[in-house]
């Protein structure tokens, strides 16, 4: 059994999710085990309350765990918050070998230059992903490697967020008992799950609507070419009809899951629905068009602002494939509809895929995208283009990595990321 096996932890507002997966010689990929555990401790992705946070990672993990009939060493973990912040940077070195070929440690070196831009003392970069190459002049190169030239130019899209909070889940993690083998920004994860290689090549925006974040990833020609992460999501559905209906923060979500729609004009003005009564107090009946009025507003103000973003990042009129809405807040009946109406693009709802075999069905869910990413990401280094990964200081010990008490001769391809010891040496 020479397998690679991965976990992945999606700490989310609402849920904290772990899955267990592997991949097998035929690069099929198959889901062992799943867990999820309600989370508490953090508030629109930010890590709050670190000991509700370690024990809702702990109960999904030992979940997954069983499930998956191993044990777990190592796990990578997804990152949010609208503390994320990207941008373009641009770096430029010479070839100093005597035939003028590029290898790999240039690229490295080139990558590596492009990171010293001036940040703040708080801030850290999570990721460097090349949008393309420049050899002496000649541009729209993907992979300068084996190429010759003297001048060696890139543009890079680098995302950074706050030290704090990677450092928080860096902490639950380690405190829940296992050793954290990379840091992923979760629309960058959710893009792997949920979109295909044609949406990206003609151009697409990802929507990935949680609890606590709205996490944002543009995509063009194959490449992610903006981030953004937005504090206003499903949570904010909850509360409105929370507050709008004068019910319990769970009676407002279970209402939501239940008989929530993101169109008021989908349902007939004639249908009801019955709310609790608070303190004792009777039952009362609404019209499901009432719950509809109350759910549309804001979502309409989330996909608004995801809209500004597209625009923001320079290619709103190049998305081709339009945007796939996908996380656990699109799940109210009508979000595609909406986002298509409001985007003024196609839309589609994004649902796990490239997944062969064990748990499919059980995963097969808009809200598992992220965890399911953060596998795929995981088993499969090409994902994010060849040199991210490297560019992120990652090393690549050939170590057994992830999980223990496997079958002879399985291993993992565990990336310590040495630069997140870095950050928390300087701290």
């Amino acid at each position: 059994m020479n397998e690679r096996i991965v976990v992945g932890v999606d700490i989310g507002t609402t849920k904290v999710c772990a899955i267990v997966a592997s991949v097998d010689e035929l690069e099929r990929v198959n889901i062992l085990g799943v867990g999820v555990a309600p989370s508490e401790g953090l508030n629109r992705g930010v890590v709050v309350n670190i000991d509700k946070t370690v024990a809702a990672v702990q109960f999904a993990v030992e979940e997954a765990e069983r499930a998956a009939g191993v044990t777990v060493r190592s796990v990578i973990v997804g990152i949010a918050g609208d503390h994320v912040q990207s941008f373009q940077s641009r770096g430029v070195i010479t070839i100093s070998n005597r035939d003028g070929e590029i290898t790999q440690r240039d690229v490295q070196r080139l990558l590596d230059d492009t990171t010293h831009v001036a940040m703040p003392a708080d801030r850290e970069i999570l990721h460097v992903i090349p949008q393309e190459f420049i050899v002496d002049g000649q541009d729209g190169v993907a992979d300068p490697v084996g190429m010759s030239g003297v001048r060696l130019e890139a543009n890079v899209h680098i995302i950074t967020g706050l030290v704090s909070a990677a450092k928080n889940i860096y902490r639950c993690i380690e405190k829940a008992g296992y050793e954290v083998a990379d840091i992923v920004l979760e629309p960058l994860a959710s893009s792997f799950a949920v979109l295909h290689p044609d949406e990206k090549e003609v151009g697409v925006a990802l929507i990935d609507i949680g609890g606590g974040t709205t996490d944002i990833a543009v995509f063009e020609d194959q490449t992610i070419r903006h981030t953004a992460v937005i504090a206003v999501a499903g949570n904010k559905v909850t509360d409105d009809i929370r507050r709008g209906l004068g019910v319990m923060r769970n009676q407002a979500e279970r209402l939501k899951c239940q008989f929530g729609v993101a169109l008021a004009d989908l349902v007939s003005d004639e249908e009801e629905i019955t709310i609790p009564g608070i303190g004792g107090r009777p039952e009362k009946a609404i019209g499901r068009s009432t719950l509809a009025q109350i759910i549309q507003p804001r979502l309409e103000e989330i996909l608004e602002i995801a809209a500004i973003e597209i625009k923001r990042s320079g290619y709103g009129r190049h998305l081709s494939a339009g945007a796939v809405i996908t996380g656990g807040g699109a799940l109210i009946p009508g979000t595609a509809e909406l986002a298509a109406e409001v985007l003024g693009m196609e839309a589609r709802m994004g649902w796990p895929m490239s997944l062969s075999g064990g748990l499919v069905e059980e995963v097969s869910d808009p809200k598992f995208s992220t965890a399911v990413g953060l596998v795929l990401y995981g088993l499969r280094p090409g994902l994010a283009g060849n040199t991210a990964f490297v560019a992120e200081g990652t090393a690549l010990p050939s170590s057994p990595g992830a999980l223990a008490d496997l079958a002879p001769g399985s291993t993992l391809v565990s990336k310590i990321a040495t630069r997140m010891k870095a950050w928390f040496d300087e701290l």
